[in-house]
């Protein structure tokens, strides 16, 4: 989600940080790879390092006895468009699943809906491309950004779902959104708690994609 402006070369830089940080070859080998492609909730905002999402979904998948590398590739403030100009950079080659976790920057600028139906769409043809698996994170607009808009961004992702036959988890902050027990001052990113909840209720949908990948 949108963050306070940064350069473009932070991207990178944030990204190399990220990967640097990363279980070793070792532990991926003896596990399936799981990489969150996403924005500033799978980056982590204002969260320490132990409790962003990446973490806690390979927490919570570890308690459903599913053995996984859960990446972390979210660059806080990315849209749409840039998740898919750095999607083969951000993706290893080991991964098994993507969750492509975008279009909450999109919501929040007032993009039009069609074009970030089409950046989701090159996402997830090139995963596809690569023979990984696809779990595709939606979000639900609020109503007070328009009726008009909010029914059409909350159509992407069941059609996207249907179209490529992908396993879609319908609304990221499902239980967390508006709720200032589970959310940061800013009333959009979750906290600590927020992302425990996200992590429990995404896990199973995660290992159920990781359980239909030879």
């Amino acid at each position: 989600m949108a963050d306070t402006p940064r350069p473009c070369p932070s991207r990178r830089a944030l990204l190399a940080a990220a990967l640097a940080a990363l279980p070793g070859p070792a532990l991926a080998a003896r596990a399936k790879v799981v990489t969150m492609l996403g924005d500033s909730i799978t980056a982590g905002y204002g969260l320490a390092a132990r409790d962003a999402l990446p973490v806690q979904l390979q927490a919570a998948l570890k308690r459903l006895g599913v053995e996984a590398v859960v990446r972390g590739a979210g660059v806080s403030g990315d849209t749409s468009a840039d998740g898919a100009a750095r999607v083969d950079f951000s993706v290893r080659p080991d991964t098994r699943i993507v969750v492509v976790a975008l279009g909450g920057n999109d919501l929040l600028q007032g993009l039009d809906p069609k074009a970030t139906s089409a950046n989701l769409a090159k996402i997830i043809a090139r995963v596809k491309a690569r023979h990984m698996g696809v779990v595709l994170a939606g979000l639900h607009a609020p109503v007070e950004i328009g009726r008009g808009y909010a029914r059409d961004f909350d159509g992407i992702f069941p059609a996207l779902a249907r179209r490529y036959g992908v396993a879609l988890y319908p609304d990221l902050l499902a239980g967390v959104e508006r709720n200032p027990a589970l959310t940061q001052s800013d009333a959009i990113h979750p906290n600590a708690k927020g992302v425990k909840v996200i992590a429990a209720r995404l896990a199973p949908v995660v290992a159920k994609a990781l359980a239909q990948r030879p």
